[in-house]
């Protein structure tokens, strides 16, 4: 199949361009009204991606979020599970993630495995196979407490360096640098610096952006697309400063 959300993605890094993604946890969705108008913002601010998913999701209205998005726009919805039940057949692609920061054997290739005769039967989705690195953020997170796994201390970009590598010769197609959802700081610019320096495949920036300032210093590090969460969950005009950002300029709401 073609990998449209990949080249997408590929293109813009070529073209030295920044990309914008906002993540959807389904728990957190209070109702459809509220949805709806996270997708007009989205649309508006000229999100490349929207990852739905989390490191723990207890609600069962995933699809009717997905059908929802896709009704309502045209932005490619990329799932980020937390397990291999959060496969999800109507979504455009998937961050196909092994947790590489830590030493559980689970999230390194049992999940993946009860995951793959899933999208086997599902080849419509696309399958972008993704390094994720849980990286100290000064505070427990959903994502380090599900994972029971140990994060990279954030004032060790050596061992980000090195992991990362190890990602791109295993054959991975992105890199995710996460705090974690709640995180109480982002990942340090200079661990960002090092590690898109190491490597040549795109580089993914998430927790922890919850302000213009910090979202800046993650694509001056060199960021190629950032992920924002909880930080337009308490203020969506986030999104709209984080899209000024990329694109330079304000985009208009209606």
């Amino acid at each position: 199949m073609e990998r449209a959300i990949y080249k997408k993605i590929h293109k813009k890094i070529a073209n030295n361009e920044k990309l914008l993604a906002v993540l959807i946890d389904p728990d957190k969705i209070i109702n459809e009204a509220s949805l709806l108008k996270l997708i007009h913002l989205c649309v508006e601010c000229r999100v490349d991606n929207l990852l739905v998913g989390g490191s723990l999701i207890t609600s069962n209205h995933t699809s009717h979020i997905i059908a929802l998005i896709k009704e309502h726009c045209a932005i490619p919805v990329v799932l980020f599970p937390g397990s291999f039940m959060h496969v999800n057949s109507l979504a455009d692609g998937i961050l196909f993630l092994s947790l590489l920061s830590g030493r559980n054997p689970d999230l390194l290739i049992g999940q993946q495995v009860m995951a793959a005769p899933l999208l086997k039967q599902h080849p419509q989705i696309e399958i972008i196979s993704t390094g994720y690195l849980l990286v100290d953020s000064g505070a427990p997170t959903t994502a380090l407490y599900m994972s029971q796994s140990m994060p990279i201390p954030r004032d060790k970009p050596d061992i980000a360096v090195s992991t990362a590598l190890a990602a791109q010769y295993l054959g991975f197609s992105m890199l995710y640098l996460d705090a974690g959802s709640g995180a109480k700081l982002p990942i340090d610019g200079q661990m960002i610096e090092k590690v898109k320096e190491a490597i040549s495949i795109p580089l993914t920036v998430g927790g922890g952006l919850d302000t213009v300032d910090k979202i800046s210093n993650a694509f001056s590090a060199g960021a190629d697309m950032i992920v924002l969460g909880n930080g337009i969950e308490k203020r969506p005009e986030l999104l709209i400063e984080a899209a000024a950002l990329v694109e330079g300029k304000t985009p208009r709401l209606q």
